[in-house]
């Protein structure tokens, strides 16, 4: 959420990145409501003042009249104040709820456009496989493999549920140690997170739990979700709370399953594995100071690709264009790896990393004492270290050969055990 006063001083710049990021908010319903707050509350303040200075009077010598008189205002002034109370109230609801429409501001750098066809490509690392025979997709890999199955999933959950089996189970539980070796290396802590969050943690980090348009699994009868992403739980560990500024930056890496409904993910690009109501991902989590933020996340980038350039994964790497960018971004990188089965071969998001600012810890109430003595809202910066659905879409694809057999990538290949998944002997 921005700044109240931000939004009043910059509101023809917050209306603007309203329009570029193709959002539904009216920032100027923001400063009436934020004017007429601060009538209501000097008001309700002038009204204490008087009711002060009733309290006061009542204790001097007063002739019976007056006490009376007295006793009459401060029984109005009374009446005034909780009537004022009641509608400063009010107005603040009516004030927060607006302002959560308001998308963060955008980095200037941000490339403006509604949709990912305006995201600018920025670095491309890897060089594209060549097959002398036609790949195949990894659906068609994972099956013959008899390492995923889609069809008991199918049956036993829904679409777009899957089981892993066999060196699958393997090759999933290989990438996350792959992955969180990286990170330790990184300086990050380790955290296994809750599937579920409350209602409140998932709105003060940006998401949408309720509603047509939602993405989240809400549990009937809670308050609470199951979370999309280890953001959730990582970016609520420390609500309310007031962070020591020498403890800064603060790095965290999240283990957790994720659910999403992905309503309307339907067409070719979301077969398989690619776009899917369950899957495990490690996220990485960063607390700092403003003036750390960009830095952060810069760092948060280059681990991602040093993740994907250590599995030999080609990628090119994306700038999030306005349209493109979740309401609590600053600014977004894309890692996209190469999916030879894809359309005949094209890039597929894999990882981002977003600076959201102090969009969220605003929300959540996460500060630090500052050197001045003054308590402020810390930056706080999210990014995928491995989602492991669409790392094994990579791997499956990238590394296919000729015999139908997988090839592991040489750093991949000493956490799962083998450097080859070979076909089933079916004799």
């Amino acid at each position: 959420m921005l700044d109240y006063r931000f939004i009043v001083d910059n509101l023809d710049a917050v209306q603007q990145n309203i329009r570029n990021r193709a959002m539904t908010a009216d920032a100027s319903v923001v400063v009436e409501l934020f004017r007429r707050r601060t009538e209501a509350s000097t008001a309700l303040q002038n009204c204490q003042q008087k009711r002060n200075t009733n309290a006061t009077a009542m204790k001097n010598k007063i002739t019976a009249d007056e006490r009376e008189n007295l006793v009459r205002e401060g029984k109005k002034l009374k009446e005034d104040a909780a009537a004022l109370e009641k509608e400063l109230s009010k107005i603040e609801i009516e004030l927060e709820n607006e302002a959560k429409k308001i998308p963060n501001m955008a980095h200037p750098l941000a490339p403006v456009g509604k949709e990912d066809k305006a995201n600018l490509e920025a670095a491309r690392y890897g060089s594209i496989p060549e097959f002398d025979f036609e790949p195949k997709d990894h659906v068609a890999l994972g099956q013959e493999l008899e390492i995923i199955d889609f069809d008991a999933a199918t049956k036993v959950s829904g679409p777009k549920f899957y089981y892993l089996k066999n060196e699958g189970v393997f090759l999933e539980l290989g990438l996350v140690r792959y992955a969180l070796d990286v990170l330790q290396k990184h300086g990050f802590t380790p955290f296994i997170t809750p599937d579920v969050a409350r209602t409140e943690i998932l709105e003060g980090i940006g998401f949408n739990p309720r509603g047509s348009e939602s993405n989240v699994y809400t549990i009937e009868g809670e308050d609470a979700c199951l979370v999309g992403t280890a953001e959730i739980t990582l970016g609520g560990y420390y609500s309310g709370a007031i962070i020591a500024k020498d403890k800064l930056p603060i790095r965290l890496a999240g283990l957790s399953h994720c659910f999403r409904k992905e309503a309307g993910a339907a067409g070719q690009f979301s077969k398989g594995l690619y776009r899917v109501h369950q899957f495990t991902k490690l996220e990485m989590f960063v607390y700092c100071l403003p003036s750390e933020s960009e830095e952060e996340h810069s760092r948060l980038r280059f681990i991602e690709e040093e993740i994907f350039n250590g599995l030999e994964i080609p990628f090119r790497v994306v700038d999030t264009c306005t349209g493109d960018l979740g309401a609590p971004a600053y600014r977004k990188w894309d890692l996209e790896a190469w999916m030879p089965g894809r359309n005949g071969g094209e890039y597929g998001e894999v990882t981002s990393t977003s600076n959201c600012t102090d969009y969220q810890a605003r929300r959540l109430k996460i500060r630090y004492k500052d050197d001045d003595g003054k308590n402020k809202f810390v930056h706080m910066l999210n990014g995928t270290a491995i989602a492991v659905s669409r790392a094994i879409v990579a791997v499956l694809e990238n590394f296919q050969q000729k015999d139908g057999s997988i090839r592991l990538p040489k750093a991949l290949a000493p956490y799962c055990g083998f450097d080859v998944i070979k076909p089933k002997n079916k004799n």
